[in-house]
């Protein structure tokens, strides 16, 4: 019965221990994720991270190992969400014009969720040239739009574009209203950028404005 419960004390520790981990962890990605999208992978200081955690230096590099791997999974921390969204659609069900109506309002709520995300790309796009672009998971999702654009076409819905510059387009107009918030905020200082009622807007402004240049 000693060695029983024992055992039963054992792993009792070790899963508190596994939680403990991963909840340090995930602590350290919420503060690493608003440092790199303040400054990127050159600009972020590990130190600013560690005292928004609470956490050593040394903790950081015990889970991480250095600054840049750290960054790598902040990366790829949510690169499944937006895919995971997007396969859940059932589009071969839906028409062509109903499933992108369907991506788009995913991929508003993806940058209303996550605002760190874009920002932070904006960074890995100017100051490391996109090596590390491919950790984020997007390249399925653009090619999945991609596929359901030629799906459009192929059966007369959209008019015959390069549907690799479309998919430009409509990322462009979903993400330019979260990325530039800052800046256009002194444009229109009244607007309530992330209220229901302006992420409402968006969406059907957003929608009408893509599908109004792919219809036939």
């Amino acid at each position: 019965m000693e060695v029983a419960t024992l055992a039963t004390k054992t792993r009792k520790v070790s899963a508190r221990q596994v939680r403990d981990a991963e909840a340090t962890k995930a602590q350290i990605l919420d503060a690493a994720e608003e440092e790199f999208a303040r400054f990127g992978l050159i600009g972020a200081r590990t130190e600013v991270i560690a005292s928004k955690t609470g956490v050593t230096k040394a903790m950081i590099y015990y889970y991480f190992n250095s600054k840049e791997e750290l960054y790598q999974a902040v990366l790829k921390r949510h690169a499944a969400t937006f895919l995971q969204a997007v396969e859940q659609l059932n589009s071969q069900e839906l028409s062509p014009e109903d499933a992108l109506k369907q991506i788009i309002r995913a991929a508003i709520a993806h940058e209303l969720t996550y605002p760190n995300q874009g920002k932070i790309l904006l960074h890995e796009a100017m100051q490391n040239e996109g090596k590390y672009f491919q950790l984020t998971g997007w390249e399925m999702p653009i090619r999945f739009g991609m596929s359901l654009l030629q799906r459009g076409i192929d059966e007369s819905i959209f008019r015959p574009h390069n549907t690799w510059l479309m998919m430009i387009h409509i990322m462009g107009v979903i993400t330019f209203y979260f990325n530039a918030e800052n800046n256009l905020q002194n444009i229109a200082p009244d607007w309530e950028w992330r209220s229901p009622d302006a992420i409402a807007q968006l969406t059907e402004s957003a929608t009408s404005f893509i599908l109004a240049g792919l219809r036939n």
